[in-house]
């Protein structure tokens, strides 16, 4: 399941946080392949997008990890799950999907 619910106005997405999913050797970012098939199956029954947001905020869909990503190794530690991986710079970032982030002063203490 992902990891948050997304709302703006009426419109609803889900987020699947992709933390230290992201090699620095090879720059390419991983997601289990079982989690991409759940999640395109999730999307068809409920009608809402799943977004995969990596620690750069690269954000990518479960379409875009089928179409621009390959098949990697199985994991050799854990459960042994395959994974595809993605090149780092292949999603859109943040601000693009979600819009930017607006920041608000903060409160007074005096409020």
């Amino acid at each position: 399941m992902p990891d948050l619910i997304a709302a703006r106005g009426d419109v609803l997405a889900l987020i699947d946080c992709k933390s230290r999913m992201t090699s620095t050797t090879t720059n390419r970012h991983a997601v289990e392949r079982a989690a991409v098939r759940a999640h395109l199956q999730l999307t068809a029954w409920t009608y809402l997008p799943v977004y995969y947001v990596f620690d750069n905020l690269d954000v990518l869909t479960p379409h875009d990890i089928l179409t621009e990503g390959r098949t990697g190794p199985r994991s050799r530690a854990g459960s042994g799950s395959a994974y595809y991986l993605v090149g780092v710079g292949t999603g859109r970032s943040f601000d693009t999907v979600f819009g930017p982030l607006h920041h608000h002063a903060p409160l007074s203490s005096a409020a």
